[in-house]
């Protein structure tokens, strides 16, 4: 079948995809909304969220045009000569890409504003009208993500036929995700930790209590963070996964006919329509039994997805007689990822031994807690990695066992892992949602029951955002692994007769392995940091509120939301600017001043090292959360003991390392890989033309 036909099926499903969601959108729109004060409090979260949305997107929006600018100028120069069309197509994939992400975090946010208080109410008929609610609220943003990715990147690649300018379009995505997702996590954090310091451990108040000056802001950031933000790092991987196998099957099949390469440059986006098409069946599935657990339910949509996905894939490759070596290479990446994911639950949820075992120890108080968790942390990178090999491994000898580039497999695996990501992002997405309906049905008075069965959904969502979080971090792992010999594969197009040889005993190619290594961890600094210095602003905010202002503990008068809601707006912005700087700047002053083997070395360091932070940070954080939690349902000694004040400082400690600092690594990673590449033919020229 002629790859053009691909490339129009592929417009055409992901325009059902869209479609799909926004369907899913009216109905979510169609259920109760509930009482006047649930409105209310709904309202107030909703209006939050939209008011620092709108920060972001002006500033991003001035970004995407600077950068634009830039590519068509930078790209409009090349050893032929000045010529603007390129320059022009590799910017307006750029804006596209960026826009594209953009549209979806708006999707996603519109519905899960608008879900919280609507689960929240169909909570008080049964837990599983209100979950089916909730998961219909996430898969809005899953399948408008899946289905404007795929439309913009056969779009682009049948306009250009060049995967370097649909490189463009993934770079958009990523550098749109690494601001969303940090930003979102800075000002999800700053309200939650101030909002749990001063009104758990200081007021003893509920953690959703009205009273608490923050509440509203904490509600906003679980929607700026877990949503918009962690929609946005989720497509990013989920572009650059597809577009990178796109270029090493341009560049790494120029020895085959013009056929088989432009076969193998479409095969991924090809691998993409068959996920949307597994996902849409598999959302449709996910069901709470009659014994009303959330969490088997969302784990059993993916494993059917999985499997669905899994025998299209199968009958399509045999019916067309395609290469093995690339289904088994896309299977792989698929079970690994399923098996990263459940691994992760296991060092996540607390109904293991991990998460029980550190709120047993919160009982001797807050120190024994971190050194707890932070163990556990270190532990639960094990599985992970070793399931990174695994795929490794196996899509790289599977693939040229068949006659294929054996970093193809590499490739076509990340594509496998992530192409369920409109199921993953949904039960992503979900936890979001029921966080804040549990919020919202206690601060508007539901009642103990519909409070319980809230609960219950929000339980299940964090087990869900901690296997979402690893899952994207492994994807993103495979992802920039195959970005990487992209650009070594690109670093030699460009200089005719030369290797990009790595040797460890060079030099300049050491150097540039240990500046990398030291990026995720300066990263996870200044983002941590600027929680901290954020939520310090609020505490002493909710404290004066609380000083100067006795009415609000006795429940007598109103607290100020709009404040703290301003105060973490502010600040997550203004923490923004260096991270971005590291990720966009460094790379390219390493290539330019340093060479390409520096700068494959400073990848090498810096995807490492990021992938081994990342996994930490994120399950350690996941752990201590859920052992709260764990001690809040009435267990080794319940709310207000001891153990319950070290469990949260424990989960204080963990707030930003699984919401702001673990997963935004992941973005880091892929958008300072994604730089590399792009610019990879200006770098090689510079030097050998030099």
């Amino acid at each position: 079948m002629d790859t053009n036909v691909w490339l129009y099926i592929g417009m055409g499903l992901g325009v059902v995809s869209f479609c799909i969601s926004l369907a899913i959108n009216e109905w979510v729109k169609r259920q109760d909304a509930g009482t006047e004060k649930a409105q209310k409090i709904a309202k107030a979260i909703k209006d939050g969220a939209w008011a620092y949305l709108r920060r972001l997107y002006g500033a991003l929006t001035g970004v995407a045009i600077v950068l634009g600018a830039v590519l068509a100028i930078v790209f409009s120069f090349s050893s032929e000569g000045f010529g603007l069309a390129r320059g022009l197509q590799t910017a307006g994939a750029y804006v596209v890409g960026a826009f594209c992400s953009a549209i979806a975090g708006y999707l996603g946010m519109s519905v899960a504003v608008r879900a919280n208080v609507r689960t929240a109410t169909a909570a008080e008929h049964s837990l599983n009208k209100a979950f089916d609610v909730a998961y219909r609220a996430g898969s809005v943003l899953g399948l408008a993500m899946v289905g404007i990715a795929v439309f913009g990147m056969c779009l682009i690649y049948l306009l250009t036929r060049d995967p370097e300018i649909v490189l463009g379009f993934s770079f958009g995505a990523s550098s749109l995700a690494l601001l969303a997702k940090a930003g979102g996590g800075i000002y999800t954090k700053t309200a939650d930790i101030a909002a749990d310091l001063v009104g758990k451990v200081e007021a003893g108040i509920p953690e959703d209590d009205p009273r608490n000056p923050a509440v509203i802001a904490d509600n906003v950031g679980d929607n700026v963070g877990d949503v918009a933000g962690m929609g946005a790092d989720i497509f990013d991987s989920y572009v650059a996964s597809a577009v990178a196998a796109m270029l090493i099957g341009f560049t790494g099949f120029l020895s085959f006919s013009a056929e088989e390469q432009a076969f193998y440059t479409v095969l991924p986006l090809i691998l993409a329509i068959v996920g949307i098409v597994s996902s849409v069946i598999g959302i449709q599935l996910v069901r709470v039994g009659k014994n009303g657990k959330p969490g088997t339910a969302l784990n059993m949509g993916t494993v059917v997805s999985c499997l669905i996905y899994a025998a299209l894939a199968t009958a399509l490759f045999l019916a067309m007689k395609w290469n093995l070596g690339a289904l088994i290479a896309t299977v792989s990446g698929l079970v690994v990822g399923v098996v990263i994911g459940f691994t992760t639950d296991y060092f996540t949820d607390d109904n293991f031994a991990p998460v029980r075992k550190t709120a047993e120890i919160a009982k001797s108080g807050s120190a024994l807690t971190i050194i707890t968790g932070l163990s556990y942390g270190f532990i639960s990178m094990a599985p992970s990695i070793i399931g990174i090999v695994v795929a490794t491994l196996v899509s790289y000898f599977s693939a040229q066992a068949f006659g294929l580039p054996g970093i193809y497999g590499v490739g076509i695996a990340a594509v496998g892992m992530l192409s369920l990501t409109g199921v993953v992002v949904a039960n992503d997405a979900y936890g979001p949602i029921v966080d804040n309906a549990k919020g919202v049905a206690e601060m508007s008075g539901y009642g103990e029951e519909v409070v319980e069965r809230a609960d219950a959904l929000d339980s299940a969502g964090n087990t869900a955002k901690a296997i979402t979080k690893g899952f994207a971090i492994s994807a993103a792992a495979l992802t920039v692994l195959a970005l990487f010999a992209a650009y070594k594969e690109q670093i030699e197009q460009y200089m005719p007769g030369q290797e990009l040889l790595l040797n460890l005993q060079d030099p300049m190619v050491l150097s540039g392995i240990l500046l990398g290594a030291m990026i995720p961890p300066i990263f996870s600094a200044l983002t941590m940091l600027a929680v901290t210095k954020n939520a310090f602003k609020m505490i002493e905010e909710i404290r004066r509120q609380f000083r100067e202002i006795p009415g609000i503990l006795k429940g007598t008068a109103d607290p100020d939301y709009a404040t703290c809601v301003g105060l973490a707006s502010e600040g997550a912005l203004k923490a923004l600017v260096l991270p971005a700087l590291l990720a966009v700047v460094l790379p390219l002053a390493v290539g330019f001043v340093l060479g390409p083997a520096a700068l494959g070395g400073f990848l090498g360091g810096a995807i490492f090292v990021g992938v081994i932070f990342a996994l930490f940070m994120s399950n350690a954080g996941g752990l201590w959360d859920n052992a709260k939690k764990y001690v809040e349902a009435g267990n080794c000694g319940g709310p207000g003991s001891d153990a319950h004040k070290a469990a949260v400082v424990g989960d204080t400690v963990g707030d930003p390392f699984k919401d702001t600092a673990g997963p935004s690594i992941n973005t880091l990673i892929t958008v300072m890989t994604l730089v590399s590449s792009l610019f990879a033919p200006i770098i090689a020229r510079f030097h050998f033309f030099g």
